[in-house]
């Protein structure tokens, strides 16, 4: 079944930067989606960066720019580089997966990891 467990989350100051990562199992993971959503305190879960199979990226606006997302389908993870991070970012940061049709579509992901916390002060 498909497991994905991210790492990598933490508490910095504004400005500061964080690297989150992904593993991926229980799928064939070169033929599938990838993304990262976060869910801050009392607000919905949000897409924020999505990588195609052949690693077309596609970011929300409010982290273009500062957040790069990248996959290494040989190893079956996928990354999250963060900077000059903003205590709006401050959020339980997921990974997820998806099998097909248009990676920037947020609302077709339906597999999920358990969050890192990323906390900015």
């Amino acid at each position: 079944h498909v497991q994905l467990v991210e790492s990598g989350g933490g508490s910095v100051q504004a400005g500061g930067s964080l690297r989150l990562t992904c593993a991926a199992s229980g799928f064939n993971f070169p033929l599938y989606c990838v993304g990262w959503f976060r869910q801050a305190p009392g607000k919905e879960r949000e897409g924020i960066a999505g990588a195609s199979p052949g690693s077309i990226t596609i970011y929300a606006n409010s982290v273009r720019g500062r957040f790069t997302m990248s996959r290494d389908n040989a190893k079956n993870t996928l990354s999250l580089q963060v900077n000059s991070l903003k205590p709006d970012d401050t959020a339980v940061y997921y990974c997820a997966a998806k099998r097909g049709g248009n990676c920037g579509d947020w609302a077709q992901y339906h597999n999920w990891g358990q969050g890192t916390q990323v906390t900015v002060s």
